[in-house]
């Protein structure tokens, strides 16, 4: 696999990475407004904008003062492609596929 299809499991490997991805599937975001949800710290939030930026599953745009976070869903078609080439797999329990990924990673880390 690719380096970049490596960078997008492990961004989507964690729950709280996949959630801000849900939330921007209805539109672009300022940043306090992805983190206005979650019981944590907005540097905590950054770090995990950061690895979505990274794996370029989001971009960022600074508008005057304000950071905006778009939804790149284009990045995932390489990741998509390799999973559905198990076309025998299509019943797939994605939970515990997600156990699988986080225990294999070891990354419970934003």
């Amino acid at each position: 696999m690719s380096d970049r299809i490596d960078q997008v499991f492990a961004a989507l490997s964690d729950g709280t990475r996949r959630a801000i991805l849900t939330m921007l599937l209805e539109d672009d975001m300022a940043v306090t407004d992805v983190a206005e949800p979650f019981e944590m710290s907005l540097a905590a939030i950054s770090k995990h904008l950061t690895i979505l930026t990274k794996a370029g599953l989001i971009s960022q745009e600074k508008r005057g003062r304000v950071k905006w976070c778009k939804l790149e869903p284009e990045a995932m078609r390489e990741a998509i492609v390799w999973i559905e080439s198990f076309g025998q797999l299509k019943a797939l329990n994605y939970d515990a596929f997600e156990a699988y990924l986080d225990q294999e990673l070891g990354q419970n880390d934003p």
